[in-house]
């Protein structure tokens, strides 16, 4: 059995993802451990979800520091808790480019739609099911992808995808998506654990088209 991986997941939200991947440790789904939550919003709810479950917690708000001294911190943070891969889970604040390159192929964000349609700046939560709902189209998901400079725009590494039913409202879209977004998450955590995904990830189009896995949810 490999050694746990070590992550970090940055959260803006309400933690879910988060309590969904504490969860597959807990069962044994995911040999990694989660050595650090970070939120930008000290009101968060995912700050209080990680304290009860007695996870180390740091806030670092984005606002009052210069975005450099910011990323410097946050990457200090990181590596005082020997994170080796970070998860993005609900992280709103857009990633300064030096922090981006300095974990090149080492963080990986979850987002709620088949990428590369409807992401990019300014595209989360709801405001993305509106845009499928309003699209009409008829199958929507989820995607893993690793982090760059492009938002939303890194190779992707899984996606799963649900029908859009006819009654589909925004919120409902989301809840049906939540257990699948959390599923590919824990996959995705589970084959970099196992090496299945090299650390650092080879940032470029060709891995990431080689290395994206597919599935669909009835």
């Amino acid at each position: 059995m490999p050694q746990p991986l070590s992550i970090g997941v940055l959260a803006s939200g309400e933690g879910t993802t988060l309590e969904g991947i504490a969860q597959g440790i807990a069962e044994h789904r995911i040999p990694a451990r989660i050595v650090l939550v970070l939120s930008d919003r000290e009101g968060a709810a995912v700050v209080d979800r990680a304290r009860r479950a007695g996870l180390p917690v740091a806030v670092l708000p984005v606002r009052g520091i210069e975005r450099e001294a910011w990323a410097r911190e946050l990457t200090r943070l990181l590596r005082d808790h020997g994170v080796q891969l970070v998860v993005l889970a609900g992280f709103l604040a857009i990633l300064p480019a030096g922090w981006v390159e300095e974990w090149r192929g080492r963080a990986i964000n979850l987002h709620p739609s088949l990428l590369p349609r409807y992401g990019g700046r300014g595209m989360h939560g709801l405001r993305v099911h509106a845009a499928v709902l309003a699209a009409g189209d008829h199958e929507t998901g989820a995607a893993v992808h690793i982090v760059t400079n492009e938002v939303d725009g890194g190779p992707v590494l899984g996606r799963d995808r649900i029908e859009v039913r006819a009654n589909d409202t925004p919120e409902s879209l989301r809840d049906r998506l939540r257990p699948i977004e959390i599923r590919l998450m824990i996959e995705t955590i589970r084959r970099f654990a196992l090496g299945e995904l090299a650390l650092p990830y080879p940032v470029d189009a060709s891995a990431g088209a080689a290395s994206a896995s597919e599935s669909r949810t009835g």
